[in-house]
């Protein structure tokens, strides 16, 4: 079973993520960011990966430690559920339109975090929510994820618009990466025989 949960406490969130890698896109988000959590359902919703997040933070403060942690803990769960990756595709990329906005996604379950970044945001806000933290967010997740990413705005004036298209190409791309390949499904997806 590809499923994974986690829990992170830190003196400024408590996080508990629950996913299925072989779901339906089922979702169950509430980290008491509302832009957030709509941007998280995205991602389930379109990677096709059942996900449960339940997070307390400092919000009081900022957004800033609840999206990050998030991040780390969706990436560690990411990891716990794809073991040694044994069958994978690895790889993934998708181009997404959204109104305005194309967004280029491409990544590799490499166990290599690397994150290329040429997401220009307009705003600085999203409503309350800073848009510096999507970055964050990705940063997180693929540090702790073990995924190289790359996200590139192709074109897009609105920043809601760029930012969901951003969190749709990135599902996509991993819904393609997670699945289990027939024609190698007893394979590691690598010349070395380990990822």
């Amino acid at each position: 079973m590809r499923q994974a949960n986690v829990t992170r406490k830190t003196a400024e969130t408590d996080i508990y993520v629950e996913i299925n890698l072989d779901g339906t896109g089922a979702y169950d988000n509430q980290t008491g960011v509302g832009f957030f959590d709509h941007m998280l359902d995205q991602l389930s919703r379109h990677a096709l990966i059942d996900m449960s997040v339940r997070a307390k933070g400092d919000l009081h403060i900022d957004d800033h430690h609840t999206v990050e942690d998030v991040g780390i803990a969706l990436g560690q769960a990411l990891t716990q559920a794809l073991g040694n990756k044994r069958g994978i595709r690895r790889y993934g990329t998708f181009h997404l339109a959204m109104d305005d906005a194309q967004v280029r996604a491409a990544l590799d379950l490499s166990a290599r975090p690397f994150l290329v970044w040429n997401l220009d945001i307009p705003t600085q806000k999203i409503g309350s929510f800073d848009t510096e933290l999507v970055r964050e967010f990705f940063q997180a997740l693929s540090t702790h994820g073990g995924i190289t990413l790359h996200v590139d705005k192709i074109h897009g004036f609105n920043s809601h618009h760029i930012v969901e298209a951003a969190f749709k190409a990135v599902a996509r791309a991993l819904r393609e990466a997670v699945e289990l390949d027939p024609r190698k499904a007893d394979a590691i997806p690598s010349t070395k025989g380990a990822l």
